[in-house]
């Protein structure tokens, strides 16, 4: 299993946006070919801070989303709210107690 964190920073003005976006479009992603789990996450400290985790069957799942016109048109818009650019880690469950 391939597990994906991103994180995203977005400009203040655009955290409801983003909210609503993702409202919309979490059960088209979480029904996505071989996506087993998706979560979004807040940063405590700062509510402009934001993480997904998703967690994939395995790479070649991932690719295929992020190859979908559905990953085009969520990115397209999420991106166009950002302050910072994202920064995004695929890992390895080493150890889960």
């Amino acid at each position: 299993m391939l597990q994906r964190i991103v994180k995203m920073h977005f400009r203040a003005e655009e955290v409801e946006g983003f909210l609503a976006l993702f409202e919309s479009v979490k059960g088209d992603i979480r029904s996505s070919e071989g996506c087993h789990a998706l979560k979004l996450l807040r940063d405590q400290q700062n509510p402009c801070i934001f993480f997904t985790y998703s967690v994939w069957e395995g790479p070649e799942f991932l690719e295929r989303y992020r190859h979908s016109e559905l990953f085009g048109r969520v990115w397209k818009s999420t991106k166009s709210k950002f302050a910072h650019r994202a920064e995004a880690w695929s890992v390895d469950l080493l150890h889960e107690l």
